[in-house]
């Protein structure tokens, strides 16, 4: 797994579960599949400014600095930006055409953009498949992807 994914993956564990050790951060991502050493993730943590915080029980936990995650995603947009060709439904699923070996990093913006009714991104070369929840809903989701480039 590259550096890039097993980071994305520890900022949005974070974010969604209070993490308090480096061994828990260790076990959800085995969980996800990622085998990570504990000086490997240290340093991910390190890397990525993530320190620990007080919550109001008096138990410390990992939290993200907002401006680092908020640089991640700046930069991503800015990628997608740039690479993304077009972007059209067929009625079934929402087809983006990129440039060459940038589909990859386009399908993480739109990952980290949350948007509902998404089933599913499968990423290639330079073109990304989205699947819907409801057919219905392709339009809506279409337009809220397009809004990333705006």
């Amino acid at each position: 797994m590259k550096k890039y994914t097993r980071q994305r993956m520890i900022l949005d564990l974070i974010e969604e579960h209070d993490m308090q050790t480096q061994e828990e951060l260790s076990e959800f991502l085995k969980e996800k599949g990622v085998r990570a050493t504990q000086a490997t993730i240290s340093r991910d943590i390190k890397e990525l400014r993530i320190s620990k915080v007080q919550t109001t029980d008096g138990i410390y936990k990992y939290a993200l600095i907002d401006t680092v995650h908020d640089s991640l995603n700046e930069r991503l947009d800015k990628i997608f930006r740039s690479a993304v060709l077009s972007i059209k439904h067929n009625g079934d699923m929402i087809l983006i055409k990129t440039i060459s070996h940038t589909a990859v990093v386009a399908g993480m913006t739109i990952t980290n953009a949350k948007i509902p009714g998404i089933g599913g991104i499968l990423c290639g070369n330079d073109t990304i498949f989205i699947t819907v929840d409801e057919k219905k809903d392709l339009d809506n989701i279409t337009e809220q992807i397009k809004r990333i480039i705006r």
